[in-house]
């Protein structure tokens, strides 16, 4: 079954996803989802080089077997922040889960649930922040600020999200514009389904507006004393979100976050910038242990969680795949893919001695690089594929006000 908003087509699954590995899921999402809305999620900035090499370049470091460990039944529990976690893996901030499922945020949150896994919800979530607890009362979450001009609005946030039991913040700072993001210009895409956090504050869906206009509300420049005033203001732990180099690991410690998440936003704004896991052990470094680290973009194997936590990080987040998940699966999909790196994951902690997620962290790797790539984006007209017309995942001719960039049958 397929429900519709304002003839915009989203999935109400709620199933196990049968899969080989996390890559197949990326093509089979296009059957159930619309155009425009596929490619917001499966695509990067510019020519897409930094999104591609954020995967590639975990290739650069090699996981070295250990022999005559004398170990079985390694264990994947793990600890953050007070928090007690049944998986390394957490469910990244990604905005607008609704072009995936009709249930969005609140959807996604009982999938992390069921497997344990830390879950944050983003300032252009669809679904309340209290609908999102209350559809999984005790489990861990954070929350993605996508930082206000208007400090009343961040206040609001603020209140709300401590109201509903989040635990911390992390505050983005990689994202004060808008990268060129080829794939939403060629499909016109527009946010299709209200923005709660919008709604509640002006009575604005954030619907039909593009991204690049949603980010244009946000705070364009952001310093050292914003992270304190945000420390002040909403009385939560603040990670500073968006540090790819030793630097800025320093400035937000100095600041005073209370952690460092390393990404480049999955390769959606700076192309030709470093992939993140090329840079985290400068940062791991640089930190010393000092604060928690968190570290995503890229993530597509049990492997790559593990090479990440023994470069430095306490906990690895995966974007892309669970949105794929939530579109096939509902709940359970993304539970699934959560469950397909923690099987991929035990592999390689039995196959190298490590009995638990601490263990990982003083595991042997090697580091030999390797060329990257230099393609044209997916969606540029010399590569791109023609797209599939289900019923699943067409717009409704009869609702002329949905905002989509879906393909017409």
């Amino acid at each position: 079954m397929t429900a519709y908003y304002n003839g915009f087509p989203q999935s109400d699954k709620d199933e196990k996803i049968d899969m080989i590995n996390l890559d197949e899921l990326e093509e089979r999402a296009k059957e159930v989802m619309p155009e425009g809305a596929y490619y917001y999620i499966a695509s990067g900035s510019e020519n897409e080089w930094t999104w591609r090499n954020n995967t590639t370049a975990f290739n650069h470091f090699q996981i070295v077997p250990r022999a005559l460990t004398n170990m079985d039944n390694p264990q994947l529990d793990t600890e953050f922040m007070g928090m007690k976690l049944k998986t390394p893996v957490m469910i990244s901030p990604i905005a607008c889960h609704g072009i995936a499922h009709k249930d969005a945020e609140v959807a996604t949150q009982k999938g992390a649930a069921a497997a344990g896994a830390l879950f944050a919800s983003s300032t252009y979530g669809n679904k309340s922040v209290e609908d999102i607890a209350a559809a999984a009362p005790d489990a861990p979450r954070f929350f993605q600020l996508y930082l206000s001009k208007d400090w009343k609005f961040n206040q609001m946030v603020f209140d709300a999200i401590k109201q509903a039991g989040y635990k911390g913040i992390f505050l983005t700072v990689d994202a004060l514009v808008s990268g060129f993001r080829e794939a939403n210009l060629r499909t016109q895409f527009a946010f299709p389904v209200p923005l709660d956090f919008f709604t509640r504050y002006q009575g604005a869906k954030g619907e039909g507006q593009t991204v690049a206009e949603m980010y244009a509300s946000s705070a364009q420049k952001i310093g050292p004393e914003d992270v304190r005033r945000i420390k002040e203001m909403s009385g939560l732990p603040v990670f500073v979100k968006g540090v790819v180099c030793a630097e800025d690991a320093y400035l937000a410690m100095g600041c005073g976050a209370d952690g460092i998440y390393v990404t480049n936003h999955g390769g959606r704004e700076v192309d030709s910038g470093p992939a993140t896991i090329d840079m985290l052990p400068e940062i791991a470094q640089a930190v010393n242990h000092r604060v928690p680290i968190i570290f995503d973009s890229g993530v597509r194997r049990g492997s790559h969680v593990f090479k990440a936590l023994a470069l430095g990080a306490d906990i690895v987040g995966v974007g892309r795949p669970y949105l794929y998940g939530l579109a096939l699966g509902g709940p359970k999909g993304v539970q699934s893919v959560i469950e397909q790196l923690n099987t991929e994951l035990l592999i390689d902690m039995q196959l190298t001695g490590c009995k638990t997620v601490e263990d990982i962290k003083h595991a042997k790797i090697a580091h030999i690089n390797y060329t990257a790539d230099n393609l044209k984006s997916n969606t540029d007209p010399s590569r791109i594929k023609p797209y599939p017309v289900t019923a699943e995942n067409q717009m409704k001719d009869d609702d002329s006000d949905a905002v989509s960039g879906a393909s017409h049958s």
